[in-house]
Parts: structure tokens; sequence; C-alpha cells
């Protein structure tokens, strides 16, 4: 099966605020660490779409394609905006934009798991949020991304999919302990560089 990944990003003057870097370095990292989660997806060989949902003229990812949004509407709103630009005849993934470890054929791993079953979410490394939540052909791509998004993912019905702990799928980046953990284990070469 052969999927569309859809990818919010938040403009990266606001995204990864948590990370503390300053506004001179902040935009940066937060920019690199969306151009290694799209890199990942786009050289995953489960993927044949990737869809980007940003408010964030300057992002250009290369083999994506770009959905602006005018003002940024929260994840939950870029997902479903992107999930109706690919139509309901693919099946769809939504991807959080901060996986600078993604490794693409661990994420297709995972994509093979979730081809499995209706909808399926993949909860992050801690257990409590989220980091992809996918739909097969027909089916509504159901989201409710932010705190204890797990749980809230669980209750829509979605399966929550079993993958190792150590699976990059899981390694979102939020604050500056996950950072360093992500740079202890792989980092893509954008947020390596920087």
């Amino acid at each position: 099966m052969q999927w569309t990944v859809v990818i919010p990003v938040k403009p990266a003057a606001i995204g990864k605020s948590r990370l503390g870097l300053g506004p001179e370095l902040g935009p940066e990292v937060a920019r690199a660490i969306a151009l290694d989660t799209v890199a990942a997806a786009v050289a995953c060989p489960a993927v044949e779409r990737v869809i980007v949902v940003t408010a964030d003229a300057a992002f250009r990812p290369p083999g994506a394609e770009l959905l602006p949004e005018r003002t940024p509407s929260g994840i939950d709103a870029a997902v479903a905006a992107g999930a109706a630009h690919a139509g309901l005849a693919t099946a769809r993934a939504a991807l959080l934009g901060d996986l600078p470890s993604l490794i693409p054929e661990e994420l297709a791993a995972a994509l093979a798991l979730a081809a499995r079953v209706p909808r399926a979410f993949v909860p992050d490394h801690d257990g409590t949020g989220t980091t992809m939540a996918t739909a097969l052909p027909g089916m509504e791509l159901l989201t409710a991304f932010g705190p204890d998004s797990a749980g809230k993912h669980g209750a829509l019905g979605l399966v929550e999919l079993e993958l190792p702990l150590t699976s990059s799928v899981r390694f979102d980046v939020d604050t500056p302990e996950q950072l360093q953990a992500a740079a202890r284990r792989h980092l893509g070469t954008a947020t390596r560089d920087v």
C-alpha cells in the first residue's frame, strides 16, 4: 500500500519555542527539524506523496507538495486541510514535523502495521503524546493532537500501533532533553548541520 503523508509545519518563528534556543537559533533549528522530517518521509518507500501544510512562506522542502496556510490554524486544522487535499481514495498519515531522527525504513514499517487497521496512531516515546495518525482509503483521518493526545486518539477509536520504544517514529522533539536524546541516536542532515 502506498501512502500520502500530511505534515503540518508551524512557521519557524513560532515553532519549537520550548527548546529555548532564542530568536536567532530557534527558528533555524525548528526549520531544520522539519526539513529532516519531510526528507525522511519523501525517502520512505511506502510513501508516494508528501503534503506539507504551513504558513511559513520560506519553508520549501524538496520533494514535497506545499499547501499554504494563510495563518497558522493549529495542527488538527492543518492536517484536516491536507487530508482533504489528498482525498479519501488514498491511505493517509498525519505525521508531526518534529521527528529529526526519523528513519525512512522505520516509517515504512509503521505504515505497514497501520495498513492492517482502518485507523491507527503511534504514541510518542513517553507514551502520552502522538507522532502519527493514519486512516485507510475511504476512512476519515481523525486527529486530536496536543496534550495527552495518545489517550484522545484511543478514545476516538484509533488503534495504537505497538512499535518498539526504539523506533524513530516515536522520537519527537519538543524539549532540550529530547533534542539531546535525538542527537545521541541519529539526526537528519539539516538538524545535525545546525
